[in-house]
């Protein structure tokens, strides 16, 4: 595929995407009351300020307005408006004409047109973009290295070849000196709210209460000073909330101070600045009790959730079901093979589920329009379905298990082939990279082949971009990838618990501007970091 983009075209896109994303956040006060007792949850591995009150989800809204083409000069601030004349106007004549002249005056000078362009937004520094098929790889920091540049809390620079600006979101302070802050929970739910029209960032991190820490956690990052703190739990201690990790919980797409948070078999909206709550679904009263669901993920316009039941008895995976807000009404899709995960798209329109179907091999994907009498299609894993994977707009990117050395795809679910376009690989085996990729940004006023994700890797070898956070276009046109910043994780120190709950699983926030992940820094505990991503030198 030719890639058609000017440079300036490609910074105009870049802004585009900066500047364009808008939310509807209007919604009604409520509240709701305690918290029930979540069910046990299986044991072993289970991965697979705001406006105020309003907890219910605004209603469906008009597409967004075309952003005007910006400038493809940087303009740091708008252009002010031109100075007034400082010469007064003449004093009037003191014996005015007794009869006034008909002919009106001329026409007078127009004012000032204002500049149509918009400045475009601050960029952020540094990362560079290199091709990951000759890419060469980097070896991971060393604990030494990675202390000699980290502050205690707050901002940072990375060191080169990166040159990014990063924070420091926890330190020991928060744990009592102790390894207490969980991983955070994986790249498609969202650890930062909803804050495109905010000066503040929230961020919820969990803590674990038996090593020191508070439990779930809100921390708040200004992005204007880069100054960080802590702002305390988001539950007393004896909460059953208290107790959780914060995996499969996740920052609203929309409402500012909504997180969503799993309460045995209901999804429960919470408001971490009021910290009142309302229940979503209850599974209960459509499959009834002894069930809980798992998984959760919820569309773009907080209307369609998606999520796995299992039954309490023996944690068993039964199927998916997807759960429409506004007519109240489930829809189930009984499990066919062995299951794994399923997850709704960012428009609410599709689902994906992720089972044995074939008996043949791994995975396979069920693709099922919920708009089209929930019509379905399969891909069968020997036919290149999908691995980890995260969703846009009408669209999957996932990892190739079959094709080329660390091959992640772009599947199309308006096309009736359903071949997926490479959009990332490096052709290098030694080590899996990215081993997960975040596209929570995924924007719906453009085609996702004009859009960006962001992945991350920890590994013990040293192989390309197997340890480091990156950024590749969706276009499939060249092998361009952004290098943005070292993870700083050693998979042979202590810290962070085992080997997968080592692994970054780091998101990317509403805006596509920041990534967010946890490291042990090489050593016995971990931290939470986030990095400004200079996403604009994919379009350069």
């Amino acid at each position: 595929m030719t890639h058609a983009y000017t440079v300036a075209a490609r910074i105009a896109l870049a802004t585009a995407l900066l500047l364009g994303i808008q939310g509807c956040l209007s919604g009604s006060d409520s509240t709701a009351s305690a918290a029930e007792t979540a069910d046990p949850a299986p044991p072993g591995n289970t991965s697979g300020s705001g406006r105020g009150p309003s907890i219910t989800p605004p209603g469906h809204a008009p597409p967004p307005e075309p952003e005007p083409e910006p400038s493809p000069t940087p303009t740091p601030d708008p252009e002010p408006d031109p100075e007034p004349d400082p010469t007064p106007d003449p004093e009037p004549d003191p014996t005015p004409d007794p009869t006034p002249d008909p002919t009106p005056d001329p026409t007078p000078d127009p004012e000032p047109e204002p500049d149509p362009t918009p400045p475009p937004a601050p960029t952020a520094p540094g990362g560079f973009v290199e091709d990951s098929v000759t890419a060469t790889a980097r070896a991971p920091l060393s604990e030494g290295q990675v202390s000699a540049f980290l502050p205690s809390r707050g901002a940072f620079n990375f060191p080169a070849p990166y040159n990014t600006r990063g924070a420091r979101i926890t330190n020991a302070d928060d744990c009592g000196g102790q390894d207490c802050v969980y991983p955070v929970g994986y790249s498609y739910w969202r650890n930062t709210n909803y804050h495109v029209n905010d000066d503040e960032m929230l961020i919820f991190l969990g803590m674990n209460a038996s090593r020191g820490g508070n439990g779930p956690t809100l921390f708040r990052y200004n992005k204007i000073t880069e100054e960080v703190s802590n702002a305390g739990p988001l539950f007393p201690a004896g909460s059953s909330f208290a107790a959780g990790t914060g995996e499969m919980w996740y920052f609203s797409p929309s409402l500012p101070n909504i997180l969503y948070i799993r309460d045995g078999s209901k999804l429960v909206r919470f408001d971490v600045i009021t910290k009142t709550h309302e229940t979503v679904f209850d599974a209960v009263s459509h499959f009834g009790s002894g069930h809980y669901i798992w998984q959760m993920h919820t569309s773009n316009d907080d209307r369609v959730h998606s999520a796995t039941v299992r039954r309490s008895s023996d944690y068993s995976e039964l199927g998916c079901f997807v759960y429409l807000e506004d007519t109240q009404e489930f829809r189930y899709f009984a499990r066919q093979g062995s299951f794994d995960e399923c997850q709704i798209d960012r428009s609410g329109r599709w689902l994906v589920i992720k089972e044995q179907v074939d008996g043949v091999n791994g995975m396979d994907n069920r693709f099922i329009d919920l708009q089209n009498g929930n019509a379905e299609r399969v891909l069968a894993d020997e036919d290149g379905a999908g691995g980890h994977s995260d969703m846009g707009y009408g669209v999957m990117v996932a990892a190739d298990n079959w094709g080329p050395a660390n091959a992640w795809r772009l599947w199309d679910f308006n096309d009736p082939t359903l071949d997926g376009r490479i959009v990332y690989r490096n052709n290098h085996w030694q080590a899996m990279a990215p081993a997960h990729a975040s596209f929570v940004h995924a924007r719906a006023d453009a085609p996702a082949t004009e859009q960006y994700m962001c992945g991350s890797a920890a590994s013990s070898k040293t192989a390309v971009h197997a340890n480091e956070v990156i950024c590749f276009l969706l276009d499939g046109a060249n092998n361009n990838t952004l290098v943005v910043a070292p993870v700083m994780t050693d998979q042979g120190a202590t810290g962070g618990g085992d080997s997968y709950s080592r692994m970054p699983k780091g998101n990317v926030d509403i805006t596509g501007q920041y990534f967010i992940w946890t490291s042990n820094m090489g050593g016995n505990r971990v931290d939470a970091f986030i990095v400004k991503v200079p996403f604009h030198k994919l379009y350069e």
